[in-house]
């Protein structure tokens, strides 16, 4: 990419931060517009798994991630009376893909992410709509974008405006969207001092919990159930929370003890099913829940997200740049490559939710049984439901980087931080 070329990201998530970050490094200007009046996400914990830790290498942060991790020692699946159904090592995880699995909040990554910019490349509380996506090959038709602040134009636009994607509607109206996965969501971060426990998921009949430690101290805690669209609890969250697993193992009555009826969010889950023509129109490329929104069954959301923004910012290694138009001419080997391996990832999500969130009595007791009698026969049961997603590796990177022998490049990031206010943004 020119130095000359600017881009400008819609939406100041993970993806589209990551997505920022990387582009900048590749010379654009680079201007994030995000529509909340700061960068503070909703939202509680992240699960980054190698191969997004691998695709933040690229950028300089994977290291500095890695860090965080808190997962010790055993975890891994039980049954709401307690009893395990499936044990993992968290060694034999980073051994089995190259990596740990970091569980950090969503707002720390999102800091780590903006502190690559430079001071004024994301203007918050700008919403943006695109009105023209732009043309390739075209030098005289950029992309643009409306703000309250009047139009911008771009080479690039990169839409990572999430699940709700405005930018997905306007490219492919024909689409139908999202639809519901069928279940609801529970998510709290807290503090649960003096209170141990393994690093654990727990399946039940339409219901899952989850509890993990942060570094910091802090307990994410997680829930799933089936129910329909847009039900909520008649008192509050915290109270539903008590109704459906107050009876399960220890520590989730201890975690339900702790936590306010504010701390808790609520979110029904929507995914993509239908997969996009494509994931990219003109000169506008779709990243993230824009693109590829799915459930949280593998935790692999943020981490597409994260390797989009890689993929689209470094193609793989071989591939020619155009000489007439560079960012528009590559879009199409960005779809080529992210389209298929995302709808994957998805489906596998959808068919682990059919699977966790089963109902009735007969169907969890044969799962459960399975999936304890195939522990005891192949301990690395738990961990193969991410073999082909967790040991993914970024295409390409940086021209000059070091390579740490795993196919991802590394760069410091104190190499490419924060350059001063002399650095301008389109």
């Amino acid at each position: 990419m020119a130095a000359a070329e600017r881009a400008i990201v819609i939406g100041g998530g993970i993806g589209g931060l990551t997505a920022a970050a990387a582009l900048r490094l590749r010379g654009a200007r680079v201007t994030v517009l995000e529509r909340a009046p700061s960068l503070e996400p909703v939202g509680a914990a992240i699960s980054l798994s190698p191969n997004a830790l691998r695709a933040l290498d690229v950028i300089g942060l994977g290291d500095d991630i890695r860090a965080l991790s808190a997962w010790q020692g055993d975890g891994g699946l039980r049954t709401p009376s307690g009893r395990w159904l499936a044990r993992a090592e968290a060694a034999a995880a980073a051994e089995r893909f190259g990596g740990p699995l970091v569980l950090l909040h969503r707002a720390t990554l999102v800091d780590r992410l903006a502190g690559l910019l430079p001071s004024g490349a994301v203007r918050t509380g700008t919403p943006a709509r695109l009105t023209d996506p732009g043309v390739p090959g075209d030098l005289r038709r950029p992309a643009r974008v409306e703000t309250p602040d009047g139009e911008l134009e771009a080479d690039l636009v990169v839409a990572a405006d999430g699940i709700r994607s405005a930018v997905r509607g306007a490219l492919f109206p024909g689409h139908p969207g999202t639809v519901h996965s069928g279940f609801t969501t529970w998510r709290a971060v807290i503090r649960l001092p003096g209170v141990a426990f393994c690093s654990h998921e727990t399946w039940g009949r339409g219901r899952i919990w989850g509890t993990h430690p942060l570094k910091d101290g802090r307990v994410y805690a997680y829930a799933a159930a089936v129910a329909p669209a847009g039900e909520r609890a008649p008192d509050d969250e915290r109270a539903e929370l008590l109704r459906r697993y107050g009876d399960w193992h220890s520590p989730v009555p201890e975690v339900l003890a702790a936590v306010r009826p504010e701390d808790v969010l609520r979110h029904d889950v929507r995914h993509i099913a239908e997969p996009l023509p494509a994931f990219h129109r003109g000169r506008v490329a779709l990243v993230g829940d824009a693109a590829h929104a799915m459930p949280p069954t593998l935790g692999q959301g943020g981490n597409q997200a994260i390797e989009d923004a890689i993929t689209l910012a470094f193609p793989r290694p071989g591939m020619p740049p155009s000489a007439v138009d560079p960012v528009a001419d590559g879009l199409p080997g960005y779809t080529a490559v992210r389209l298929p391996r995302t709808m994957a990832v998805s489906r596998r999500a959808v068919r682990v939710a059919r699977l966790n969130l089963m109902t009735g009595r007969v169907g969890p007791a044969v799962r459960d049984t399975a999936l304890a009698a195939l522990s005891k026969a192949a301990p690395s049961l738990f961990l193969r439901g991410f073999d082909g997603v967790a040991d993914w590796r970024p295409p390409g990177g940086p021209s000059g980087a070091d390579g740490d022998g795993s196919g991802a490049p590394r760069m410091l990031a104190a190499d490419h931080g924060r350059r001063g206010p002399e650095e301008k943004t389109p």
